[in-house]
């Protein structure tokens, strides 16, 4: 496998299922090569991808377990240094992990979720008002203002971020995705929120109140009777409004674009044949919202089918190529198709790193495109969907807009 050329990636992300169709030609695992040369593996099988998100062998800390970078050869400026180096519930690794993810999933209950339903449908139903005062015949970008308002609404209103400090903390998140952006304007960025989210938990402290930071700051480790400390709030927290907002935003965004694509589709759904839901399942299949995530690291040699990935080893988990892997959707695994009897996908992880927000993104996603199409049956782009822009990242599988008309007798 050494002996392949590795395939560069696009850190702009201009087209990641191209670039996953590459990586797939060396096998369900392949070799790539990130900014300053630094290689890695891309799981790109569903079923490899299975093992490696379920693997306790796959760790996501690289303070402990990234030998390039602990022997000193991973250069301070690497691009993706705060991916491997973040320290938040998603890059702990064994029982640091397993103490982190109790104390939130005890905070991130069932009956806290569904108590955002009301919230969700409130947020919905304003966006959608906002949406019915444009002009007649105005193009309108769907994400900036509906997907991403919503996803970020609900993900403050979930924390308890008080109105003064969300735009900062949005920034912030965006800067940590966008892998087009310079080092000193993603330090800058995520340098205000992390005053911001210190503000936040100092405030929660002297004041709590109904939510989920609060819930946090009470929240007690059965084992020691231990909670958490400031620095683990705020990674932590700054984690779970990173999982909330694009993800979700993603989600919304292309679920709509699909069905919007493919009008064929969303008849299935009018005729009763296929549901919202369904549509959902295939996008989160076809278009997963995260697409090529770092990073995880091999703490012993792993054997993945004909592929060793050596100890110490980054590997990214390509949730963009593993929904479309023919090997289990055959043929036509790029293509949406709603009424695929197995819409099987990763989207949300697997195993120990599964997220934990899933049924509150499912939940946003399943309230937010049904109300959306009631409310304008007629919708359309306004652009041909080759002209719909990716979101300037690979990590992330968003779209940098998208631009529709109401309704599609506004010409």
């Amino acid at each position: 496998m050494e002996d392949r050329s590795p395939v560069v990636i696009d850190m702009t992300g201009a087209d990641i299922h191209a670039e996953g169709e590459r990586i797939r030609e060396h096998g369900p695992v392949g070799r790539v090569e990130l900014p300053q040369g630094v290689r890695a593996w891309s799981i790109t099988g569903y079923e490899a991808g299975r093992q490696v998100l379920g693997d306790r062998r796959f760790s996501k800390d690289g303070r402990r377990h990234w030998t390039a970078f602990v022997n000193g050869q991973i250069d301070p400026q690497f691009p993706l240094i705060s991916w491997a180096l973040m320290e938040n519930m998603g890059t702990t690794y064994g029982s640091a992990h397993t103490r982190l993810r109790r104390l939130v999933a005890r905070a991130f209950t069932p009956r806290r979720v569904e108590a955002m339903r009301a919230t969700i449908k409130k947020s919905v139903a304003s966006l959608l008002e906002d949406l019915a005062g444009s002009p007649p015949g105005a193009i309108v970008d769907l994400k900036s203002r509906y997907a991403h308002p919503l996803a970020a609404e609900v993900i403050f209103e979930l924390i308890g971020v008080p109105a003064e400090a969300r735009q900062t903390i949005l920034r912030g998140g965006e800067a940590q995705v966008d892998t087009t952006m310079t080092e000193e304007e993603e330090a800058a960025s995520i340098g205000l929120v992390l005053q911001e989210m210190a503000a936040l938990v100092a405030a929660k402290r002297r004041t709590p109140a109904d939510d989920l930071t609060s819930d946090l700051i009470g929240a007690q480790d059965g084992e020691d009777g231990s909670g958490l400390e400031d620095g683990e709030l705020i990674g932590t927290l700054l984690f779970l409004l990173g999982t909330g907002t694009e993800p979700v935003t993603n989600l919304v965004t292309n679920s709509i674009l699909a069905l919007l694509a493919n009008p064929g589709q969303r008849q299935l759904i009018d005729a009763g044949q296929a549901s919202w839901q369904d549509a959902i399942e295939e996008t989160l299949r076809m278009d997963a919202p995260v697409a090529h995530m770092p990073f995880r690291f091999a703490v012993e040699d792993v054997q993945l089918g004909d592929v060793t990935i050596p100890a110490g080893d980054p590997v990214l988990v390509n949730f963009a190529a593993m929904g479309r892997d023919p090997a289990i959707h055959g043929a036509t695994a790029g293509s949406f198709d709603i009424a695929r009897p197995d819409k099987k996908h990763l989207a949300f992880g697997h195993g120990m790193y599964v997220c934990l927000g899933m049924r509150l993104g499912l939940l946003e996603t399943g309230t937010a495109v049904p109300a959306l199409f009631e409310r304008f049956p007629d919708l359309a782009l306004a652009v041909g969907v080759e002209e719909v822009k990716p979101q300037n990242t690979f990590i992330m599988n968003g779209r940098s807009e998208l631009p529709v008309l109401l309704s599609a007798t506004q010409q």
